[in-house]
């Protein structure tokens, strides 16, 4: 798996035609001028760097090299910051950015140089430099000289390993993906009503209990409830041993691992596995992605000094396996219910001055900031820690919308925006009749548009922004990759390039490029935005209509209503045209064409379909 993920650095599709060479790097450099000439690799190339820090970055980057070309490059260590010729030059430069993020990259015919104040800096110079490097024909390097600095310090990545498991090897492998695109962050959503996937060593039954479901397939919500006396076989945990090999993995590609333990709501696993920590103590089951019983009591209850013991066990060893500065607490979609008929919660609420459930929440995040402060970390969560007053050095990571964020920056926090309007990467990307199903729907241009930073709020809080993939209908890592890719790409456009660099139609050829290398490497990706948007809308008659669009400039669309599949000689799509559904039509057929050829997929919606989205 190594070899594949290590190959994939150096696929890229490069143009060598006459009339323009295109520069393929995913997230757009801050400043690129291309120059003539080329650095060929050859036998004679050694890597040269002039800091010890740089010896695992020196080897890795002779590692990618072979592992596409069969040809490595020697490793050599040097002093001074003088360049040398034939040699790809890695040099710790004290003037050589303004952020410990940015590099300078310069390629001639004689040498490449990658410079930066900091070993991260240079491991994105590097990652820029491998995108350039082609794996077919002659192995070069085109002239180029680029200055780049990411926009913001946090581009995350989140992966829900709770409502499904993944392997150390497949968040490995996440991790091996997005360092191409410049992510620092890899959020780990660790628990949930659906698993407990930490070992926490004092508190043994979150892993024999927490950590196992009942196995169930098919559509989230839609399953069968646990059945008495059936055997929890689904899950597994990580060792506390596991997660510091992972942790020591990321942060030799420069990732931060957060961890996230989801309370006081979205702890079903944890009550199942310990039921004094509910308002109701009685006896559920992990849930494997059914409805509720009548409402499960999935909130721990926060009127009980017991559940804060608790806590306290499961932060103590969190914050020793997790050297990153922050702990993410959840703190969202808290059910409150069994909170305002629990004797215990009430209590709390009486001694405290209280009025309501809302404010035993901010209580209940509150002593979770002391308690992290003590641990000597900081305390993140989603925006509903905002309801009943912010705890006072909390960070926010805002999901609902902006508006959340918004609000933190204006009480002087620092925030994360990860609104699901941008950035739920569990959505749909294309046309739900042929996609896997899931809710809602998140186009790969939409991304493309998010801005993280909000008119009329002081930048200096707005830390940056975050893809989350939730899990509930992704069972497996080959469908995470179909969700996570191209998309992501977009995203780390969002949040390492300026604003001002933006452009969508030369993104879009850079993602073909880069598309092309995934497909060689096996990397699933979708590739929905080549597909048409079939919307329905009404006419003056109240009768349906039907309009269709594309995410990319310059598509031919061709349909049919006749039950046959279009092509070039069905009827071709006018820009702007509403199509009127012609009398006992069933079903409407929609493909795209590019010169001549066919690109997206096939759309096949019923009549009836369309009409009941047309009603909602």
């Amino acid at each position: 798996m190594q070899i594949i993920i290590r190959t994939l650095f150096l696929l890229c599709c490069f143009s060598f035609s006459a009339q323009a060479q295109q520069i393929n790097i995913i997230p757009q450099p801050k400043e690129i001028a291309l120059k003539s000439g080329r650095f060929v690799i050859n036998e004679k190339t050694v890597i040269l760097f002039n800091d010890e820090q740089l010896k695992f970055l020196a080897a890795y980057t002779s590692d990618m090299i072979k592992s596409a070309t069969n040809s490595q490059p020697a490793v050599v260590s040097k002093s001074g910051t003088a360049v040398k010729s034939r040699a790809i030059n890695l040099i710790i430069d004290p003037n050589a950015a303004t952020k410990k993020e940015g590099y300078l990259l310069d390629v001639s015919s004689n040498s490449v140089v990658v410079k930066a104040l900091t070993p991260q800096g240079l491991f994105y110079g590097v990652q820029s430099l491998l995108q350039m490097i082609p794996i077919e024909g002659e192995l070069s390097i085109p002239a180029v000289s680029i200055k780049d600095e990411p926009r913001f310090p946090w581009r995350g990545l989140m992966l829900d390993v709770s409502r499904h498991f993944f392997t150390m090897d497949q968040v490995k492998r996440m991790i091996d993906e997005m360092v191409i695109y410049k992510f620092n962050i890899l959020h780990l959503h660790l628990t949930d009503d659906q698993g407990w996937r930490m070992q926490i060593n004092k508190l043994p039954e979150l892993t024999s209990v927490a950590a196992w479901r009942v196995p169930r397939t098919g559509l989230w919500w839609d399953r069968d409830c646990p059945q008495e006396g059936e055997a929890a076989t689904y899950g597994g945990f990580y060792t506390q041993q596991e997660l510091k090999e992972l942790i020591a993995y990321a942060s030799a590609r420069f990732v931060d691992v957060l961890p996230e333990i989801d309370v006081p709501g979205h702890s079903l696993a944890a009550i199942a596995a310990y039921p004094f920590l509910s308002s109701t103590k009685l006896n559920y089951k992990v849930n494997p992605g059914c409805k509720f019983y009548g409402i499960d009591d999935n909130s721990l209850c926060a009127g009980k000094e017991s559940t804060f013991e608790f806590l306290d066990k499961v932060f103590t060893e969190v914050a020793e396996v997790f050297p990153f500065e922050y702990i993410h607490i959840g703190g969202d979609e808290c059910y409150k219910g069994f909170w305002e008929k629990c004797e215990d919660c009430q209590q709390r609420m009486k001694e405290n001055g209280l009025k309501n459930t809302n404010e035993l929440q901010s209580y209940f995040i509150k002593r979770l900031e002391k308690m992290l402060e003590q641990k000597g970390k900081k305390l993140m969560g989603w925006d509903e820690i905002l309801e009943g007053g912010l705890a006072p050095k909390a960070s926010v990571m805002s999901w609902r919308g902006m508006g959340g964020g918004i609000a933190a920056a204006k009480q002087n926090h620092h925030v994360v925006m990860s609104p699901t309007d941008y950035a739920y990467l569990d959505l749909y990307q294309g046309d739900p009749s042929i996609e896997p199903p899931t809710y809602s729907m998140l186009r790969f241009k939409t991304i493309f548009d998010f801005e993280p930073l909000p008119d009329g709020v002081d930048e200096t809080y707005i830390l940056g922004g975050q893809g989350n993939l939730w899990t509930e209908s992704v069972p497996t890592f080959r469908h995470a990759e179909y969700m996570l890719w191209p998309r992501s790409f977009a995203l780390s456009e969002v949040l390492w390039s300026e604003k001002s660099n933006k452009n969508w139609n030369q993104f879009v050829g850079r993602t073909e490029a880069h598309l092309k290398r995934l497909a060689k490497y096996d990397i699933n990706y979708a590739s929905s935005f080549y597909d048409a948007i079939v919307t329905p809308i009404k006419g003056s008659q109240d009768n349906l209509l039907i309009q269709v669009d594309t995410e990319l400039e310059g598509l031919d669309i061709y349909y049919s209503f006749e039950n046959v599949y279009p092509d070039h000689h069905t009827p071709k799509y006018k820009k702007g045209e509403k199509l009127s559904v012609p009398k006992d039509a069933d079903t409407f057929r929609v493909i795209t064409y590019r010169e001549g050829k066919p690109l997206g997929r096939i759309i096949t919606i019923s009549i009836q379909e369309l009409i009941k989205r047309l009603d909602k």
